[in-house]
């Protein structure tokens, strides 16, 4: 069978398991208090750059049409997100209104880890700039925007002020 998918993996199941995002938010919070803040950093960072590398390939072979396609997939699989992909002229933006992470933890009654949404940033950070792409996120906290721009056609640097805390 060949792997059609803008997804790096497979699935049997059409949307995938909201658990996963509790246990993502325990990952983080063990990373920070054994490794402290850079630790997880260097953890997203390596996820973006080795897990996400097949996604990295298929950006760079296919443009912003396959990151359009990517992020659309991804959040048809994700359950309870709504987010809405936009293939503009030199980036994709993806406007996310209903973050299923945020969601999810939030009706499990979790404590979000602050600095949750700091992952999009630099997990996709790491998937872009092999493709010749850099990431923007704005916003935060169940809803964001994040932009996948043409490296040469980005002049400014993410500030992270732009991420809120989770709550």
């Amino acid at each position: 069978m060949i792997h059609t998918s803008p997804l790096p993996y497979t699935d049997t199941k059409p949307v995938g398991a909201a658990d996963f995002y509790t246990a993502i938010n325990a990952t983080f919070r063990f990373i920070i208090n054994r490794f402290g803040r850079d630790g997880l950093l260097r953890y997203w960072q390596q996820l973006g750059s080795r897990y996400y590398a097949p996604v990295s390939q298929q950006w760079s072979k296919g443009g912003l049409q396959s990151v359009a396609d990517y992020w659309r997939a991804f959040f048809d699989a994700e359950p309870g997100a709504e987010a809405e992909v936009s293939l503009l002229a030199n980036e994709v933006c993806v406007r996310v209104t209903t973050c299923p992470a945020i969601q999810h933890l939030r009706a499990q009654g979790r404590e979000i880890v602050p600095t949750f949404c700091q992952q999009c940033y630099f997990v996709s950070e790491a998937m872009a700039e092999p493709a010749g792409l850099t990431v923007r996120v704005k916003g935060g906290n169940g809803s964001c925007v994040q932009r996948f721009i043409k490296r040469s056609a980005c002049s400014e640097a993410q500030n992270m002020e732009d991420i809120a805390s989770a709550s």
